[in-house]
């Protein structure tokens, strides 16, 4: 792990790059994209490079890691290291492309920081990054190794599927059924799991974007697309993937997976959240789970309650599940203790429960606050957020 000299001077030097570190990210995109354009059009999210929230998410996954390498010099952070790793197996990122950010991070940090970067802080910080992206690119390897073994050894991560169907589950959300168009079977996916799905734009970019999975069934992937406004590759999945249509896909990826077991499982959502919770109830049911499984969702309304009707086909399928439903606006008659934001409050948390939520951002703070004054365990609370993870920030 970190050395003792290192460690000293990071712990020093910590609060003068946090406090740059908005300013040092920037500086280090632009270098990177003039230096390789073809990054920002074939691998990085366009959409979040223009909003600003992959830059956030960058700064805040250094600083995380360099201060539990401080305050835990004995450990490191795999959990936030797993959640990295899978998201970059899932886009393609190769092991050569760490020394390209580390060239142009690192000068980006000169030009903030100055004369403060002295030899002694620049070798530091410079050991810091190496743990990381060492520790990354172990996990990377052996993540694509096993998604290559479950895929049938293909010599390259994206594979062409045929659309078998697409059906409209609300009016923003539509699910994709596809099966691999060369004949070969699907590869494995554990509940909760996502794809990355590329597709090739009309400037000629091809742009990658992550879709949970909503279930599996006959050979065949099924993923739901939440039509973004302004979302370059939902607006074109909906305008150009007709049923017959060929899109290609990476092999499922994730670190937030149902665990096996027979103790209860909370599973929380809002909004388009509940996609990988619809697939494990799908999975929960098709095995004949007699686990205590509590299901809470949030939504707007009825109308934009996405899988409304699987969620209470599997929750009667299940005996012994429920679910909790709340609306912020809800259309007519609706029970008040269930109108507004999730309160888990409201809802028996069971000892030994395993939660996985899944939403947007301030949804996942809430809830896992709730859980832990509920008395369910930290290491218990598992969570996936759709886009640039933002926790640590």
């Amino acid at each position: 792990m970190l050395s003792a000299k290192s460690a000293e001077v990071v712990e020093a030097t910590l609060p003068v790059v946090g406090a740059a570190i908005g300013d040092i990210t920037p500086r280090f995109y632009d270098r990177l994209f003039a230096a390789h354009p073809e990054l920002l059009r074939d691998l990085f999210n366009r959409g979040n490079q223009a909003n600003g929230t992959q830059r956030e998410a960058l700064a805040g996954s250094i600083a995380a890691f360099a201060s539990a390498l401080v305050a835990h010099p004995g450990q490191r952070p795999d959990a936030m290291l797993a959640r990295i790793a899978h998201k970059h197996v899932s886009v393609g990122i190769a092991d050569d492309q760490y020394k390209v950010v580390h060239e142009h991070l690192f000068a980006a940090i000169v030009e903030v920081l100055g004369e403060a970067v002295t030899p002694e802080v620049a070798a530091a910080w410079d050991e810091v990054y190496w743990l990381m992206a060492n520790a990354l690119m172990a996990v990377e390897d052996r993540l694509r190794a096993e998604a290559a073994a479950a895929d049938g050894d293909p010599a390259d991560l994206w594979r062409p599927y045929t659309v078998v169907t697409r059906h409209q589950e609300t009016d923003a959300v539509t699910t994709f059924v596809v099966r691999p168009a060369d004949g070969r079977p699907v590869p494995t996916a554990r509940p909760g799991q996502y794809v990355s799905v590329r597709v090739e734009l009309a400037d000629g970019a091809h742009q990658i974007r992550q879709y949970s999975l909503s279930g599996t069934a006959d050979g065949a992937l099924r993923f739901s697309v939440k039509r973004e406004p302004g979302g370059e590759v939902s607006q074109h999945l909906y305008e150009h993937l007709p049923t017959g249509g060929t899109v290609e896909l990476a092999p499922p990826l994730g670190d937030v997976s149902l665990a096996e077991g027979d103790g209860p499982v909370l599973l929380a959502s809002a909004g388009i959240g509940n996609t990988p919770m619809t697939a494990m109830l799908g999975h929960l049911a098709a095995t004949g789970s007699t686990r205590r499984v509590i299901s809470v969702h949030g939504d707007r309304d009825q109308l934009r309650h996405a899988f409304r009707a699987d969620l209470e086909q599997l929750t009667a399928a299940l005996p012994n599940a429920v679910a909790h439903v709340f609306y912020e606006r809800p259309l007519g008659a609706w029970p008040a203790e269930r109108t507004g934001l999730v309160d888990l409050s409201t809802v028996e948390v069971p000892a030994g429960t395993t939660a996985y939520l899944c939403g947007p951002l301030p949804f996942l703070k809430h809830v896992r606050e709730q859980l832990l004054a509920a008395g369910v365990p930290a290491a218990d609370i598992h969570y996936e957020v759709f886009g640039p993870d933002l926790w640590l920030v």
